[in-house]
């Protein structure tokens, strides 16, 4: 516990230091911690240092995890790659889902409602040449966020990226942010962008992300899943 605590005051100074650099308030800045392959039990020892936005990239691990620790008071973020034949799974666990980056993902959500509650999401944008990475195209994300808009169990947030390895993050943050001003365009309440991880996201706090996605600098190096 002595240790994830000091690495989580160490990552919360540097975003701090990070959004004042950028003449931002580091209270408009939300910290996901990202627990994948951990134990529920570093989520209950986060929650008990005050962490109450937690990320999974995996629908087995989110819905695991959520329904063991359905007691705590903690928002669930699903970042990973959804499949429409899991939409059901991450409905039911996600309070937020990350990567919407297709009308059929976002159509079996959206079916997958159990009641009139919504679900908040973002357009994951694909910011790659690599068309088969995920995301949407920056030139098609618009259109995307319109077919949202449509869905009535669905509330969109805004959007959310991983900068490419081949490119300096800075650059790829403000494209991310060109096309999240566009968006702003068809629903001015989608304002989140999520975007930096632990090697980028001082880069993302310059070019306006919202909510960054932080995972083994703080948890520490993933367990062996032998």
């Amino acid at each position: 516990m002595t240790d994830l605590r000091t690495r989580l005051s160490a990552i919360d100074a540097r975003i701090a230091d990070a959004a004042r650099l950028a003449g931002r308030n580091p209270a408009e800045i939300t910290r996901i911690v990202v627990t994948k392959f951990h134990p529920s039990s570093l989520v209950r020892e986060l929650r008990e240092l005050g962490v109450s936005e937690v990320g999974e990239n995996r629908q087995q691990e989110l819905s695991a995890k959520q329904s063991e620790l359905a007691e705590l008071d903690l928002r669930w973020h699903f970042i990973g790659q959804a499949q429409t034949n899991k939409a059901s799974a991450i409905r039911r666990s996600a309070d937020v889902v990350h990567s919407i980056d297709r009308a059929r993902i976002a159509d079996a959500l959206d079916r997958a409602a159990e009641d009139d509650t919504r679900l908040d999401v973002l357009v994951q944008v694909n910011l790659t040449d690599d068309l088969g990475r995920g995301g949407v195209e920056p030139a098609d994300a618009i259109a995307l966020a319109e077919h949202v808009l449509a869905l009535p169990t669905l509330r969109l947030r805004g959007v959310m990226a991983v900068a490419p390895l081949d490119e300096e993050p800075a650059s790829a943050f403000a494209r991310l942010r060109d096309v999240a001003d566009g968006i702003r365009t068809v629903d001015a309440d989608a304002t989140w962008i999520s975007a930096g991880m632990t090697g980028d996201f001082v880069e993302a706090i310059a070019a306006g992300a919202t909510h960054l996605r932080i995972g083994s600098a703080i948890t520490g190096p993933r367990p062996d899943r032998g």
